[in-house]
């Protein structure tokens, strides 16, 4: 199977080339940067800019399955113009690969598309399936119905569409988790507001591994990629703390501190999103890490 890739610099990217590549698919991928175009037995390389609706067509050609990662970081400042970014890089970027699909034949069959779990509003008690309706009236989850909503449109060139609801992805090689861990390695860590606000997280390697289980078993729909087992806030960070030996004395930071850091993105640390991996469960998909203890000696003993 050929597969095209964007946003394949990322971390997500990089794991599910790997994985793809090592079970003998070939991969194409589009780049912002031309100096990271590179051509290589089973990996080949194409130039793209959203911004300027340009794509390399060339890049479709023998293409079965499209998987769609390209997107601009959440964890930065959310300015006014960041925002715009946050979005549009999302948005554009799955429309021009629409209605470069609508222009040039091709065989694509199947395209599959990240998204997150912050379409679901922030509680402290529900627990989200994919089955849930309501939109969280936030900034990340009107980014998340535009970027679904886009997605679904492929289903009017009879490519079927699944959307992958990612949580809190943990790795070792960049994101979140070295972040959170720093502080804590040098005895500075603390949870953030009342610390029971829920984190859905999935191992990275996990991640990939889903995204090519979606592409091997050909999945419609909706589907959430977190763990079977989410964590509260308290106990994410007592975890990290108890495996890199370190104390935690400080107290919580309240919610009005971070605000005034980080502006609007403090809602990465206090909302709450309690998600289930059930239905994916149910598609026969084994995780190779369900419980965040197991998970976090995996990454942070490296």
């Amino acid at each position: 199977m050929k597969v095209l890739i964007t946003g394949s610099t990322g971390l997500v990217g990089q794991s599910i080339i790997q994985q793809l590549l090592a079970k003998g698919h070939s991969v194409n991928y589009l780049t912002t940067s031309r100096d990271k175009i590179k051509s290589q037995e089973n990996l080949n390389g194409f130039y793209w800019s959203h911004n300027q609706e340009l794509i390399d067509p060339q890049s479709l050609i023998g293409v079965d399955a499209i998987i769609h990662l390209a997107g601009a970081s959440v964890a930065q400042r959310w300015t006014k113009k960041y925002k715009k970014q946050i979005m549009c890089s999302r948005v554009r970027s799955a429309k021009l690969l629409l209605n470069t699909l609508k222009k040039h034949p091709n065989q694509v069959k199947q395209f599959i598309s990240a998204s997150a779990i912050g379409i679901y509003p922030s509680s402290l008690t529900d627990t989200y399936t994919e089955d849930y309706e309501g939109i969280n009236p936030e900034f990340l989850g009107k980014v998340v119905k535009r970027w679904e909503k886009v997605a679904s449109k492929f289903k009017e060139l009879s490519i079927a569409v699944c959307k992958i609801r990612i949580g809190l992805v943990l790795s070792d090689k960049g994101g979140a988790l070295p972040q959170m861990a720093k502080p804590i390695r040098l005895g500075l860590g603390s949870s953030f507001g009342s610390g029971n606000q829920y984190q859905s997280w999935i191992h990275h390697e996990d991640l990939a591994s889903l995204f090519i289980y979606a592409l091997e078993h050909q999945w419609q729909g909706t589907f959430n990629a977190v763990a079977p087992n989410p964590v509260t806030q308290n106990a994410l960070t007592k975890t990290i703390a108890n495996i890199v030996n370190k104390p935690l004395w400080l107290p919580n930071l309240p919610k009005f501190i971070m605000q005034w850091v980080l502006g609007d993105m403090h809602i990465l640390l206090y909302d709450s999103q309690k998600v289930s991996a059930e239905k994916v469960l149910q598609q026969g998909f084994t995780f190779k890490h369900e419980f965040i203890e197991e998970a976090l000696r995996d990454l942070l003993k490296k």
